[in-house]
């Protein structure tokens, strides 16, 4: 399996470095030197082994590159800075290095096997049809996973269905108490069950504020779901089940999909919840409070300030019984990562449509042969930043169960809100102010106000087949739909992913579109372009970039590499050598707009590549070639850049 350049510096750091001080190298990202002639790669190792080794960095830079087993395609590397080992690389060499790795199977192979990585994501409450924000959480979640297996790590993907939290509750008291209607009329409603249900959850909250004594009547909703009481159980599990199937068909638009569905109400079936509840009473992890507004209630002590979030953000169980949602949380935390002593029961789950096969968790029954699920190392929750203070207190947890390494290795990878841009929400039929200045439009599940992700979807898919017409009218139909299904998902995918975590996005449909600028539409627009050059080249002049992509390269020219100042070949290569330093750096940084800005940044390279440096025209046979090769590795990796994304890119546009 062919390595990167970057990955076969890094096993040569390693070696001298083990030969030097007789210790194992920390792990170490690479970075890229402002200019140039300042070399191609630069090693920051030094400064984190500065203090183990008690020399200053430069020192320790010096003594590592003295004596460094140079891999092949680096011509000399030197110390740099207070510290820095920079490398320059054989330039002729680097082009068939970057072909290899494009052409290998599977993912980097340097990559240290970590253990498994769980990733947590979607996590949709089951009662009403998915939104815009749960988009964001699902497309980030999915990158990540992307990311992670293309740096060689092995990644199990769960959707943990909240069935027995408050919303789920609301719809039931919606149903029976303002709909006043049972499971098997329940059964009977046609049509786009998620959006019935939108509604109704919106209709529960103003029930509540006509009359706040109703709001008796969740609380013992929840306790007879807890406690598998009929009407109310039965109907919670057919209205979580069947809204689930439909969260699943939105997602399987956006291109996610899950290993696993763990259930909520089978931790408390399986006891899962009272074996957590025991050992954290045992530990003094929680305690009981006697009087006052919580009496009756057990609660989390947190060391340190509580963020002002008082008792009611601690309570593990309620003064009813009941177990709160991070109670259950810090008992899943504890499975994830094998540390609960006890299993769940495993059965395939129907999605109503083809793709891989997806278990679901059971309380009891299940399937003898079934893949082994949960005992991660790390776990990635993808919850949103509103939830850090409770994903605090799960952490908190574990390591009062004495299980601090874990609660390290538990991250919350957290992300803003998206909002709607005040043009995008009149667009919608959402009625906006217009006096003023225009802020971007916040969304309220409770009050049904927000933008389902399906009416986006397919609003994004009816802009992009507009789009698609005006540039190529003379395209059949079914290819039209086929593009524009392709630039849709390009779009959101790409939008979503580009800003920070920390950020909060306004969406807006002419921005999302776009051909030009930063999104989707403009990295697929020049794949696509560096593909229409190709077939050019071809008709033409015969020379097939595309079918044998050898012959061009044994015909290349490579000495217009070599051009001082460096010129947009060059710059143009080296960008494209940096494809799985950067990936990686995403994963490391946790932060997937660091992989989406860099593909924009090689597609800005490549038109300018294009605009300077003619491939069709070009007269010398050997330069022709050499471009025609960097342009068949711009499209392959662009390619590769995007189904990391999420998304494919056409044959046209």
């Amino acid at each position: 399996m062919s390595q990167s350049i970057q990955d076969d510096i890094r096993s040569a750091i390693r070696a001298r470095v083990k030969e030097l001080y007789s210790i194992d190298a920390p792990d170490f990202a690479m970075e890229y030197p402002p200019r140039a002639e300042m070399g191609d790669l630069s090693c920051p190792v030094a400064f984190e082994l500065a203090r183990t080794v008690k020399q200053n960095p430069r020192q320790t830079a010096t003594r590592i590159a003295e004596g460094l087993t140079l891999p092949a395609g680096v011509s000399r590397c030197e110390p740099a800075g207070g510290g820095f080992i920079n490398f320059h690389f054989e330039r002729h060499a680097v082009p068939a290095r970057v072909r290899a790795e494009i052409s290998r199977e599977g993912p980097r192979s340097a990559a240290r096997d970590g253990g498994k990585v769980i990733v947590e994501h979607t996590n949709i409450n089951p009662n009403k049809a998915a939104h815009i924000g749960h988009l964001r959480n699902a497309v980030l979640g999915d990158t990540l996973v992307r990311l992670l297996r293309q740096s060689g790590r092995r990644v199990e993907v769960q959707n943990y269905i909240d069935d027995t939290g408050v919303q789920v509750a609301d719809l039931v008291v919606g149903f029976l108490h303002i709909r006043r209607i049972g499971l098997e009329e329940v059964r009977t409603i046609e049509g786009k069950f998620d959006y019935y249900c939108w509604d109704l959850y919106a209709e529960v909250t103003a029930y509540y504020e006509a009359d706040r004594s109703r709001i008796e009547q969740r609380a013992h909703t929840l306790k007879h779901m807890e406690e598998g009481i009929d009407p109310e159980a039965s109907l919670a599990s057919h209205l979580a089940q069947r809204i689930v199937r439909c969260h699943l068909r939105t997602m399987e638009r956006v291109g996610v999909r899950y290993d696993l569905l763990p259930w909520e109400s089978h931790i408390l079936a399986l006891k899962f919840w009272s074996s957590a509840y025991e050992k954290l009473k045992a530990a003094g992890a929680i305690r009981y409070i006697a009087e006052g507004a919580r009496a009756g209630c057990w609660i989390m002590e947190m060391p340190g300030a509580d963020e002002g979030q008082g008792d009611e953000a601690k309570i593990i169980v309620r003064s009813n019984g009941t177990v709160t949602y991070v109670g259950k949380d810090i008992a899943y935390q504890l499975w994830k990562f094998g540390l609960l002593g006890a299993d769940f029961r495993y059965v395939r789950f129907d999605t109503g449509f083809d793709g891989p096969v997806l278990w679901s968790t059971a309380a009891q029954g299940g399937e003898p042969e079934h893949p082994p699920f949960g005992g991660g190392h790390e776990v990635y929750n993808v919850i949103d930043v509103r939830q850090a203070y409770l994903q605090r207190v799960v952490s908190q947890g574990l390591a009062a169960l004495g299980f601090g390494a874990e609660a390290g290795r538990s991250i919350h990878f957290d992300y803003e809100m998206v909002a709607l841009s005040p043009a995008c929400a009149r667009s919608l039929g959402y009625g906006v102010d217009d006096g003023g200045e225009e802020r971007a439009v916040e969304m309220s599940g409770r009050r049904g106000y927000g933008v389902k992700a399906d009416d986006l979807l397919d609003a994004l898919l009816k802009e992009a087949r507009s789009e698609v017409t005006k540039r190529s009218a003379d395209m059949p139909p079914g290819e039209i739909e086929k593009i524009a299904s392709s630039v849709a998902l390009a779009a959101l995918r790409y939008f979503m992913i580009r800003f920070t975590r920390n950020r909060v996005i306004a969406f807006d449909f002419a921005e999302v579109l776009s051909f030009e600028g930063e999104t989707g539409p403009y990295i697929l627009y020049s794949a696509v372009r560096a593909g229409n050059i190709l077939n050019k080249l071809r008709e033409r002049t015969g020379l097939d970039v595309t079918s044998d992509p050898e012959g061009a390269f044994q015909r290349a020219d490579w000495s217009v590499l070599d051009a001082s100042p460096v010129d947009d070949h060059w710059e143009l290569l080296a960008l494209l050598a940096r494809f799985d330093e950067t990936a990686l750096q995403a994963v490391r940084g946790q932060e997937p707009s660091t992989f989406a800005r860099y593909l924009f940044v090689v597609a800005q390279k490549f038109n300018h590549f294009y605009h300077q440096f003619s491939v069709i025209q070009e007269s010398d046979p050997g330069k022709q070639a050499a471009r025609a090769a960097l342009a068949w590795l711009f499209r392959e990796r662009m390619k590769q850049g995007c189904e990391l994304l999420g998304f494919g890119v056409p044959e046209r546009m």
